[in-house]
């Protein structure tokens, strides 16, 4: 028995190629990931800032994933495949430019705090001077002493052994400058005889940050906390400007 009913219809299938070749055209969020894994690059050592600037203007600049791939190809990325950078990433599409940044964004502290063990849970100077600066994990306690000596903890770029972190500085004729990015949850408390505590800067605690107290003794010295952009932030903003005039450039271009 044959049916009365029409073959439904065929079409050609698509190539499945045509969505993720070399050829096709790249968005701005695609660039945004790019440009996000060189900075975590730079950040991690594996780039020197020459090679950062030249990939950074060569990922606004590109208009294909073609590209786009050769800048991170040499780059470690997380998942499981080798163009993740180019992939459909929440982690960095759906945060937009300030959550690429890490100012502000929850998700970005929550994968700093609690994920590795501490780097460092103490520092001592004598007639000298020591420097916590840059990616390191800080202690639950991190005890600073300084003789007639200076130390400097840079919070910025740090990771957190726990959410709660206590900074117990102690300081004889001398000082310990504490640098911590404006949307972190400080608290400085302290005695100082002849010296001081005290605190520069404004801000507001962001969804998921760490809560840091700031504490100790100063005698004839004094201990200080500023609140201070990131360095990420500062090229961020900085690439900003350059790709905007990168922008307005081809657009010239265009209209010539």
């Amino acid at each position: 028995m044959t049916s009365d009913r029409p073959d439904p219809p065929t079409y050609p299938r698509p190539d499945a190629r045509a969505d993720t070749g070399a050829d096709t055209r790249a968005s701005d969020a695609e660039r945004e990931r790019v440009a996000e894994r060189l900075r975590e690059a730079v950040a991690e050592g594996r780039l020197d800032m020459e090679e950062f600037d030249e990939r950074l203007e060569a990922a606004f600049k590109a208009r294909t994933h073609g590209e786009l791939a050769p800048l991170v190809r040499d780059l470690p990325a997380p998942g499981t495949t080798t163009d993740v950078a180019l992939a459909p990433d929440t982690s960095v599409a759906g945060r937009g430019v300030s959550g690429a940044a890490g100012a502000g964004d929850m998700s970005t502290w929550q994968s700093r705090i609690g994920r590795e063990t501490a780097t460092s849970k103490g520092a001592f100077a004598f007639w000298g001077g020591f420097r916590r600066k840059g990616t390191w994990t800080v202690g639950r306690k991190f005890t600073a002493v300084v003789f007639q000596a200076g130390g400097e903890v840079d919070l910025r770029e740090a990771r957190f052994e726990d959410r709660d972190v206590v900074i117990r500085c102690v300081t004889i004729m001398g000082g310990v400058h504490v640098t911590v990015p404006p949307d972190m949850d400080v608290q400085v408390r302290g005695f100082g005889l002849m010296g001081g505590f005290g605190e520069v800067g404004e801000g507001a605690a962001s969804p998921g940050s760490p809560r840091v107290i700031v504490t100790g003794f100063a005698l004839m010295g004094g201990v200080g906390v500023e609140r201070k952009v990131r360095e990420s932030e500062k090229r961020r903003l900085k690439e900003e400007r350059k790709r905007q005039k990168l922008e307005k450039k081809a657009d010239r271009k265009e209209l010539d």
